[in-house]
Formats: C-alpha cells, sequence, structure tokens
C-alpha cells in the first residue's frame, strides 16, 4: 500500500506538473490550481518514500517467529537419552532368578499340600475312631448289677496279685459269683496275661527255690498257658 501511495503521488506530481507549465506557456487561468495539485502530489510522493515497506515490516515480524521455530526445532531435535539394553548375563540371571522363585513357590505349595492331606487323614482316622467307639458303646449290652461288680471284683485282685485267667474266673466262683458272670468280668477287663505270668514266677522265685521245668509245671498248674510260663521263666533267666 506504501508503494501504490507513492506511485499515485509521483504520477500526480509529474501529470499536473506538466499541465502546470503548458498553462503557464499559454496563461490558463487554471495554471496555479495545477500547480497546487502538483504540489500536494510531490507531498504524497515524499510520504510514500518515507513510509516503511509493509513487506519489510512483514519480514521483520516473520523473524521472531522463524527464531521461535527454529528454537522449537532445536529443542525437539534434541537427542533423547539412550536407554542400555541388558546384557546377556543379566538376561540370563533374571530367567535364572524366575525359575528359582517358581521352583520355590511349587516347592512351598506342595508341602503345603502334603500338610494338608496329612492333617485331613488324621481327622478322618480320629473320626473313624470316635465314630467306632460311639458305636461299640451303643452296641454294648446293659450290665446287670451282679456284672458290674464282678467286674469291679476281678480288677481289684489283678491289681493286687498275678493270676492267671483260668486263676481269676475261679477265684470269683469262689466269691459267690456265677460261671457266667465270672467269665463275663475277665472277658471284659485289660489284663496283659503274659506279665501276669512274669509276676507269678517272680513270687515263687522269690519265695522258693525251683527248677526251671518245675517252675513251668507250677506256672501251668495255677492256669497259664505252656507258652506264657515258658515266657516267665526266661524272663527270669533260667
Amino acid at each position: 500500500m506504501d508503494i501504490f501511495f507513492g506511485l499515485v503521488g509521483f504520477v500526480g506530481m509529474v501529470v499536473y506538473g506538466i499541465i502546470a507549465i503548458v498553462g503557464a506557456i499559454r496563461k490558463s487561468d487554471k495554471m496555479k490550481k495545477n500547480f497546487i495539485i502538483s504540489f500536494v502530489c510531490f507531498i504524497f510522493f515524499v510520504i510514500g518514500l518515507s513510509l516503511p515497506s509493509s513487506q519489510t515490516t512483514t519480514e521483520t515480524d516473520a523473524e521472531p517467529i522463524e527464531q521461535v521455530e527454529n528454537v522449537t526445532e532445536e529443542v525437539i531435535e534434541e537427542p533423547e537419552e539412550t536407554v542400555e539394553e541388558p546384557t546377556q548375563e543379566e538376561i540370563d540371571a533374571e530367567e535364572q532368578a524366575k525359575i528359582e522363585a517358581e521352583a520355590q513357590a511349587k516347592k512351598e505349595a506342595e508341602e503345603q499340600a502334603k500338610l494338608e492331606e496329612e492333617r485331613a487323614k488324621l481327622e478322618a482316622e480320629q473320626k473313624a475312631k470316635e465314630e467306632a467307639e460311639a458305636k461299640k458303646k451303643s452296641e454294648e449290652p446293659e450290665l446287670s448289677a451282679s456284672q458290674q461288680n464282678a467286674i469291679r471284683h476281678a480288677e481289684n485282685y489283678v491289681s493286687t496279685m498275678p493270676f492267671s485267667k483260668s486263676g481269676l474266673i475261679k477265684q470269683l466262683e469262689y466269691e459267690g459269683y456265677s460261671t457266667e458272670e465270672a467269665t463275663f468280668a475277665v472277658n471284659n477287663i485289660e489284663v496283659d496275661w503274659r506279665e501276669q505270668a512274669v509276676k507269678h514266677a517272680v513270687n515263687y522265685n522269690d519265695t522258693m527255690p525251683m527248677s526251671r521245668q518245675g517252675l513251668i509245671d507250677q506256672l501251668m498248674y495255677e492256669g497259664h498257658s505252656k507258652e506264657d510260663s515258658a515266657y516267665a521263666v526266661d524272663e527270669l533267666g533260667l
């Protein structure tokens, strides 16, 4: 726009200047007016020359933008920090650690499963035992007063002196119990009859000396079996 303004002023100055000169030669009445217009155009021409070029201004204004773009490009073009790739040794170590961790977890899981299996087995055995005891108790016949007394009497005898099974039955019969009651009582007490034979042998050996065979015969006479009698004598070292 400033170039156009100066160009128009220049053209107007030349045109009206020529017209004014021609009018002066011819002594025209419009000569003065034409000189004034030519002078005004000259002023416009000078003003147009004095105004800065819009293209220059645009280029000047564009320089900061270009600088900003250059700075932005420089920032963007900055090299990124490179991440070092793990070495093969590090990869192998990581894989080994992973394998060991999985193996440890598997081992712990197996141990836990084994413990749970053993616990379940013990619980099942305990439950089966309790059920068997409850069943046995429910199946046991109700004891009569005489049977209960016979059992207590038999327990008292074996706790104070040694007896064979048949000898204890005879002793209970001697106390007035029937053969059935005496047999029932002896069959329903917990007694180690072999241990009773050993105690019997010790008593005989402490009170009177006997040969091996004589002691065996005496124990058999008391009602002990031949095997229990021989075992008892062996325990004495005869």
